[in-house]
């Protein structure tokens, strides 16, 4: 234990530099570290630790996703399905239409039934199917494992589309998770609620359809420069948003802004063949059923790229154009909850999370200099050494920072000393028991280790079931006091031997200061 091994001895000092280094950013202020972005070799440290919703600021948001729209939905593209094939199989009917959650038909004749019902299982999964006495009206609708089928589905799909618009938009750390049923609740820190609402809550559902010059058999929807404006569509889209794979602001001929879009290959021989046979025709561009734009076919367009024009500005272009990218909702979203936490509030935290620290730190260095003496000393460098590793290690992995965290910080600020005092009390006993300094401090370090590694292993434990199964601000104060376990633990065990053996080689002493 008191010979250290050259390489282990530039390793440990290599880590401390790295500590002092990494954490020195959070240390200036904001202008001298853009400075050092703009002037610095890019392997120097110029990170800081990213700052949660309740130190930072930032939109606090719950959304109810409207999940029956699409129940609606599923219902109405059922009735179609059923339709055709009841069509393509000869089975004559006298009413079909859409019930909640599922399609309801009345034949013939009754002798239809069971062909009926088999084309009803083929199209949906998961139904119940209720037939009359007279054996003529049919109902299908979804059984209890179909709909939560269908919100597992949607929320899923909600929260993964919400955390690429919100990364697109370059927040760092949002805290984005199902809440109940159908609600998704978002913490953006740094976000404004306004700018974060028209990115998130826009359904973005994109298609194009032909136009129905005479207006019947499809639908009319409204232009979105025009409400009072509308236009007849065929029903069906023939292009659809999850047929984009990428789409970027641009500028066309007039430079005006537009948003440029590229197809994927099933969706530009699709794109092709409807212009190739609808040259001259009008299409309608449609994005959140309103009709953005109504151009003619002038040509067959085979390339797999287009261009979205509808007079928008340049932050209605790029705004599209990420949404796009992103992908559509699977349902419209609403605001159901909205708190906007500000700066202040955020300031005050840090402030009495700085003076908790620095009224803890001081007093664990105090405690230790008048318990222990020079042994004390070398135990309070080590635990600036942890400290800085452990600012340090939460800029580099960019973790997140709240109060919480903040408090898992002053813990291990008094935790760190712990294998200290475990090594200088059995140093101590070991000295009362007539060993030589030499043979104590062998002995102190050896005979202490394994209670210190259990210690401090189920507490490590004790954080990681706490970031494996808590949510916000558990996770925070769960990361930061992980981090400060395993920085004390080499602080105080490598860093403090180190210490301790280059003193006790280079003054042998007859008697310990401890």
């Amino acid at each position: 234990m008191l010979n250290i091994a050259p390489w282990k001895i530039v390793l440990i000092l290599a880590v401390c530099l790295f500590g002092f280094l990494y954490s020195a950013p959070n240390l200036v202020a904001p202008s001298a570290r853009t400075w050092a972005e703009e002037n610095l070799p890019g392997w120097m440290p110029t990170k800081t630790v990213n700052l949660g919703l309740d130190l930072r600021g930032g939109a606090h948001l719950l959304y109810e996703v409207d999940v029956d729209a699409v129940f609606k939905e599923r219902a109405e593209f059922l009735v179609q399905d059923l339709r055709t094939s009841l069509r393509k199989d000869k089975i004559g009917y006298t009413g079909i239409g859409a019930v909640q959650q599922g399609a309801r038909v009345t034949l013939r004749a009754a002798t239809d039934g069971e062909a009926t019902r088999k084309i009803l299982r083929k199209a949906e999964q998961n139904i119940e199917i209720v037939t009359s006495e007279d054996g003529k009206t049919i109902e299908a609708t979804l059984n209890e494992m179909g709909q939560k089928a269908v919100y597992d589905q949607v929320m899923s799909q909600s929260i993964e589309i919400i955390r690429r618009r919100i990364d697109e938009l370059g927040t760092t750390e949002p805290v984005i998770q199902r809440q109940g049923n159908d609600r998704v609740l978002i913490q953006a820190p740094g976000a404004n609620s306004v700018e974060l609402q028209s990115i998130i809550g826009k359904t973005a559902k994109l298609a194009f359809h032909l136009v129905k010059e005479d207006g019947a058999g499809g639908k009319t929807l409204p232009f979105a420069d025009n409400p009072a404006q509308r236009i007849g569509l065929d029903r069906r889209a023939l292009i659809t948003g999850d047929m984009l794979v990428n789409a970027q602001p641009a500028f066309n001929q007039y430079s005006e802004p537009v948003v440029s879009f590229r197809l994927n290959n099933a969706g530009a021989r699709k794109f092709c063949d409807v212009t190739r046979n609808n040259v001259h025709k009008p299409f309608a561009i449609v994005l959140d059923n309103e009709v953005v734009s109504a151009p003619n076919i002038n040509e067959p367009i085979c390339g797999g790229q287009g261009q979205i024009s509808g007079g928008f500005t340049v932050e209605e272009a790029n705004n599209l154009a990420l949404l796009l990218r992103a992908g559509a909702l699977p349902a419209p979203m609403h605001v159901v909850e909205e708190r906007t936490v500000g700066p202040s509030l955020g300031a005050d935290s840090i402030a009495a999370g700085k003076l908790a620290s620095l009224i803890g730190l001081a007093g664990v260095l105090v405690f230790m200099l008048l318990a222990y003496g020079l042994f004390g000393l070398m135990a309070d460098i080590a635990l600036l050494v942890n400290v800085a590793l452990i600012f340090a290690l939460l800029s580099s992995l960019q973790a997140t920072l709240t109060l919480p965290g903040i408090a898992g910080i002053v813990l291990t600020i008094g935790m760190a000393v712990d294998a200290n005092v475990l090594i200088f009390e059995r140093i101590r006993e070991e000295i009362r028991a007539g060993r030589s300094p030499m043979s104590a401090i062998d002995a102190g370090y050896s005979r202490a280790m394994a209670t210190i590694t259990d210690s401090n292993l189920t507490t490590l434990i004790a954080a990681l079931i706490l970031f494996s199964f808590g949510t916000g601000p558990i996770k925070g104060f769960s990361v930061t006091l992980g981090i400060g376990i395993v920085t004390s633990f080499f602080a105080a065990i490598m860093v403090t031997r180190l210490m301790v053996v280059t003193w006790l080689h280079k003054r042998k002493p007859s008697a310990l200061p401890i």
